[in-house]
């Protein structure tokens, strides 16, 4: 397959935002270096406001349609969202592919997913986002061509018309709804036992995967491509006395992540939503890493997950030098902050002590003395507490179990030490 050769826009209204501009810019390099593209140019322009037409000002278009007839560029990729009628408008007299960005996330996301659950969420992002660029009924998207911005399950749709493309979402969503009820039933199941849930969020390409692994032993794809999971992935982690928690891995967060992808992987983020912690892995070594905290903070919000206790996981010390390492600690003012190298399993033993006094900062030991007559009541034990030890000596049951503090007053006159205060 050719590799496409693509030219990156953005536009800039304030003339103080060069250097944000060029951090954009490099971002949007990466993405696009993600989907398959060999990025010919950058170009930024400044204008105090969005022109209607063409997003861009019309020298710069006839700019670009110079610097396009005397290269091999294939398509020219924006860093911001366009209207379908700029993207026509822009497609026409530029004679080559132009893409949003949006359109080029969403296709990244469809090289990148692998199970149903994963493509059919990808599928409802890009046909809703595609449904309104249709100018009218069989309207044919073949003008698009091949490649990024076309590829991934929803592409044989492209050519249906509208209503069939409504029928299709309609039919995905009713899927995906299916996906929702039966992650709320396996939650349902999981809350019968003692077990907390905790998720790990970040921008993309922070190392929430090599974490993962590293925390569970797992060898799962650590990949250092951007959205290398799009599936929530679910481990239990066991502390040397027994008591566990559940760690789940989900996709990666960027600046701007479009709306579309947002709903569609609303199954997926509800995962996050209904933690007990959450640890944002951030990658210390990045020098966007402010811009990357907001970004996903942002999304946190959106997806109403800011209520929830957040441990900042600062990734890839390995990478810092020794000084930049100890500045960085001095200066985070966080309650809840961890310094760790995933990769090289360092730190690792100060987040699981940190996540310990967060999740169970409520639970106590108790050794509890229950009589035979009445053992239903010991039965009952692992379904809401951590049971360490059990046995049964003559006419009782004996426990030690880890729990909440509030749980064990109903067992008060079974305690053999120590009391609920």
């Amino acid at each position: 397959m050719n590799t496409e050769k693509a030219i990156l826009i953005h536009l800039s209204t304030s003339p103080q935002d060069k250097a944000e501009a060029e951090i954009q810019l490099e971002e949007l390099q990466g993405l696009a270096q993600a989907a398959g593209a060999e990025v010919l140019d950058k170009i930024r322009q400044y204008r105090p406001e969005v022109n209607p037409k063409y997003f861009i000002g019309e020298g710069k278009v006839q700019e670009l349609k110079s610097l396009i007839d005397s290269s091999q560029v294939s398509c020219v990729i924006f860093d911001h969202n366009l209207s379908p009628i700029q993207q026509r408008h822009l497609e026409e007299a530029l004679q080559v592919k132009v893409l949003d960005r949006t359109q080029l996330i969403l296709d990244i996301f469809a090289q990148r997913a692998l199970s149903k659950e994963g493509k059919l969420q990808v599928e409802l992002a890009q046909l809703s986002y595609l449904l309104p660029r249709l100018s009218g009924k069989g309207q044919s998207l073949s003008r698009l061509g091949g490649g990024i911005g076309t590829r991934g399950p929803g592409e044989k749709k492209l050519e249906e018309d509208r209503r069939r493309i409504k029928d299709r979402i309609a039919r995905i969503k009713k899927d995906i709804f299916s996906v929702q009820r039966r992650r709320q039933e396996q939650r349902k199941s999981r809350r019968q036992f003692p077990y907390p849930t905790v998720s790990l969020v970040g921008y993309t390409n922070a190392g929430k995967t090599t974490l993962f692994n590293a925390l569970t032993a797992e060898n799962l794809l650590a990949s250092p491509k951007l959205f290398a999971t799009l599936d929530p992935t679910l481990r239990r982690i066991s502390y040397p006395d027994g008591v566990s928690f559940l760690l789940s891995d989900t996709v990666g967060f960027i600046r701007n992540l479009p709306l579309e992808l947002i709903s569609a992987f609303k199954a997926t983020l509800e995962e996050v939503k209904e933690a007990d912690c959450l640890l944002h892995v951030i990658d210390i070594s990045s020098p966007y890493q402010r811009e990357q905290i907001a970004a996903v903070e942002k999304i946190l919000e959106e997806i109403g997950a800011v209520d929830i206790p957040i441990i900042k996981v600062f990734n890839k010390i390995d990478l810092l030098p020794p000084g930049q390492k100890m500045s960085r600690k001095i200066t985070q003012a966080d309650n809840y902050a961890v310094y760790v190298s995933a990769s090289h399993q360092a730190g690792l033993d100060d987040l699981k002590k940190l996540l310990r006094k967060v999740l169970f900062q409520d639970y106590q030991y108790f050794r509890v003395r229950i009589p035979i007559e009445q053992k239903h009541l010991a039965e009952s034990f692992p379904k809401w507490c951590f049971v360490l030890q059990k046995k049964r000596v003559r006419e009782a049951i004996f426990l030690q179990v880890y729990a909440r503090h509030s749980h064990m007053i109903p067992f008060l006159p079974y305690l053999i030490q120590g009391e609920v205060n």
